[in-house]
């Protein structure tokens, strides 16, 4: 728990597919200082990606750097830190055994992040380091972030976030997978550029439609490829001439060659060779002018969150519109009505209001609530008359930006939950909650119910609702512009498991709603 302080010295460590970075800065509400920056090699993804576990030398040398990092911190006297892994841990099948060591070996707990995650914090970053950034988001973006194990694509569309997806083809990555047939082909880089297409081609045939003008690059070697560029040092763009230009010599140059032309490793130059065609074939879907390659990584953004939450920035306001701006996108792929889904979420988001001392539930549960305000009908679009279960395998699979995996779950119980069906022990979704997350979701569930039954008819007859909280009873005053009787007797059905979970029995009467 950070202290009620105006300035604090915190520090945000990434162990990534490749490295492991730490950041330790001054933060305030206005300002973050970055007082250290410290980047250590440790090839963690190869071992993920290619035998499915890290081995025990790889671990030894993790702790090794992590044991470095807390000296660092101790001298710098941080209290407050904040240590993630990604897809290079993440995705070990001994994941569990190597948190251990690292908490054992070096006192530092780290926390699994998702893509899901990883991607919010890193525009966080963006938010911050990209000159202009408000203009071109505004303009239209592509954000492509590439990392080691997979790349994330983002678009912007009049300032807000339209969708984001993640795909497994992360330069290391990508070479595990090819490393079998390298050695049988003439062109290898042609072979990575047709796995790639293989991949992309729904994708790239929807994002060309949208005549993007800005391309951002992140991770990928973009640092390394823009100072190739003889545009001048640390420019922060890279021409789009130029950059095809250098992709093709690259891609005619041997690994060998690629190591010594521009003085790498051969571990660097295989990653610059895929990642510069990553690149390519995304700048290839927009109508950019070149990359724009900001300074912004994990690390930046876990800085600008711990700040966010510290001091209650504008920027966290700004990222929350964001992450409901991606869930109205997936809505949309799947056919949500969507002046329901809308009618719905303003409902429970004011039951939610009125009701705090009922509930006793904070932000973040309010957040899980429109989400799941807004997705409970994407079922519809699978199967209508199971849509509850098939509510639930779909938000639970599809990557809602910033949200962690126990957020996406408990969000995609209560969407389940939002009709007939009730929290219950023979669910193995509901079964394998924590104490603590199967009330959350009943609490909210309960309250999406009531919330979903006052537009039951998909007419929004119901225009203003007072809340009102006396003793054991709440009551529920609608002001209608239309029969309300079939509202009013799906409400009446859902009464009995909103008292059981909350305490207090929900009580509908007609009448003119103040104000």
């Amino acid at each position: 728990m950070m202290r009620k302080r105006e300035m604090e010295v915190v520090a945000a460590i990434d162990i990534g597919s490749n490295s492991l970075r730490m950041i330790i800065a001054e933060i305030t509400k206005t300002k973050i200082n970055i007082l250290e920056d410290l980047n250590k090699t440790a090839y963690m993804g190869r071992d993920t990606f290619s035998f499915g576990r890290i081995n025990p030398e790889t671990i030894h040398k993790i702790c090794d750097i992590l044991s470095g990092f807390s000296q660092v911190m101790k001298e710098y006297g941080v209290k407050c830190y904040w240590a993630v892994s990604t897809s290079g841990i993440r995705e070990a099948e001994n994941r569990e055994y190597v948190l251990e060591q690292i908490r054992i070996n070096t006192g530092i707990l780290v926390e699994v992040i998702n893509n899901s995650q990883e991607r919010f914090y890193i525009y966080k970053a963006l938010h911050d380091r990209l000159p202009n950034a408000k203009e071109i988001f505004n303009d239209g973006a592509l954000i492509l972030n590439v990392g080691s194990g997979g790349v994330e694509v983002s678009v912007y569309e009049g300032g807000n976030l339209k969708f984001t997806e993640y795909l497994k083809l992360g330069p290391l990555r990508l070479m595990e997978i090819l490393s079998d047939i390298k050695g049988e082909v003439l062109d290898f880089p042609a072979l990575i550029g047709e796995f790639i297409d293989s991949k992309i081609y729904i994708l790239k045939s929807y994002i060309k439609q949208m005549k993007i003008k800005n391309f951002i690059g992140l991770g990928g070697n973009i640092r390394i490829i823009e100072k190739l560029g003889i545009q001048g040092e640390d420019s922060g763009f890279i021409d789009r001439e130029w950059f095809f230009k250098l992709t093709n010599r690259i891609s005619s140059m041997s690994i060998q060659n690629i190591s010594e032309e521009f003085d790498l490793s051969q571990a660097e130059a295989e990653l610059l060779l895929c990642s510069v065609i990553i690149f390519a074939r995304f700048l290839n879907m927009s109508e950019a002018k070149g990359i724009y390659a900001p300074k912004a990584s994990l690390r930046n953004g876990l800085i600008a969150d711990m700040a966010d939450e510290k001091f209650n920035t504008e920027r966290k306001k700004i990222f929350k519109k964001d992450i409901l701006s991606s869930v109205w996108y997936i809505g949309e792929k799947y056919g949500i009505d969507k002046y329901h889904c809308k009618h719905v979420e303003k409902l429970a988001i004011f039951i939610f209001d009125h009701i705090g001392k009922v509930h006793r539930l904070g932000e973040k549960e309010r957040t899980y609530l429109r989400v799941a305000a807004i997705l409970h009908d994407v079922g519809k679009y699978i199967d209508l008359n199971r849509h509850d279960e098939q509510c639930y395998n779909i938000i639970h699979n599809e990557h809602i930006i910033g949200f962690s995996d126990r957020d996406t779950n408990i969000t995609a119980n209560v969407a389940k939950y939002h009709g007939e069906q009730i929290p219950s022990f023979l669910d193995e979704n509901y079964r394998e909650l924590n104490y603590k997350d199967k009330i959350i979701v009943s609490k909210l569930a309960a309250i999406l119910k009531l919330a979903e039954s006052l537009d039951i008819s998909h007419k929004q007859r119901i225009n203003k609702l007072q809340v009102e909280v006396e003793d054991k009873k709440i009551y529920f005053k609608i002001n209608k512009n239309q029969d309300t009787l079939l509202e009013e007797w799906n409400f009446n059905n859902y009464t009995k498991f909103f008292e059981e979970v909350m305490g207090v029995k929900p009580v509908i009467i007609n009448g003119s709603a103040k104000g």
